[in-house]
């Protein structure tokens, strides 16, 4: 098959990240003419590339899970340290919304999808390498696994009831390294940020 040009594929990128955008902000039922708008194309170009909502939604989730792995493996390659490499994956996966995304997974379509599943396979056996050496290292405490960190991931990138996303997001990253820290063995890093005060959550 003939390769695709490179302005259908930037085209295509563009729908995916105005899809991220807007399914964190309203909710995966948003028009997918708001999201064609947003992406600067046109109604055609989204039905060309995705010919369902369910198509777009997997893809959405499917890139997401790609550039955490992406971004884990990049930090494994410049330092060798698979902690790092974990902390590195955490954040970026909280930059990635991922607390808003993973109930699309479960309410929206197919499970069970090839193109999820690898996504999903990518990223469990990269990350459970990771925190296999960091174990053996000493770094990370014996009694934690993949789930814990996902689990605490997706609770910490979530806002906190009665706030918007966007108040929330000045936080997400200082407490998700309250909770990295907390996997840690032995010593805290220092965290980003300042603390976060009643009044920080309520402005």
């Amino acid at each position: 098959m003939p390769r695709p040009r490179a302005d259908a594929l930037r085209n295509r990128e563009r729908i995916v990240t105005a899809a991220r955008e807007m399914f964190v902000e309203f909710g995966p039922d948003v028009p997918l003419d708001e999201i064609a708008r947003r992406a600067g194309v046109g109604n055609a170009t989204v039905y060309r590339n995705f010919p369902d909502r369910d198509a777009l939604v997997r893809e959405v989730v499917c890139s997401v899970m790609d550039r955490t792995v992406r971004a884990a493996e990049q930090a494994l390659s410049e330092t060798g340290d698979a902690f790092e490499a974990l902390e590195r994956f955490a954040h970026a996966a909280a930059d990635e919304r991922i607390s808003a995304l993973c109930p699309m997974v479960s309410s929206t379509f197919d499970q069970n999808h090839p193109d999820l599943e690898d996504a999903r396979r990518r990223a469990e056996s990269l990350v459970a390498q990771l925190m296999d050496r960091a174990k053996a290292a000493g770094r990370l405490r014996d009694d934690v696994e993949y789930g814990d960190l996902m689990v605490g991931v997706a609770q910490l990138s979530r806002p906190p009831a009665g706030t918007g996303c966007l108040n929330a997001d000045r936080f997400v990253h200082r407490h998700l390294q309250l909770f990295l820290d907390g996997m840690r063995a032995p010593a805290p890093t220092v965290l980003p940020g300042a603390a976060v005060t009643v009044e920080d959550l309520r402005r």
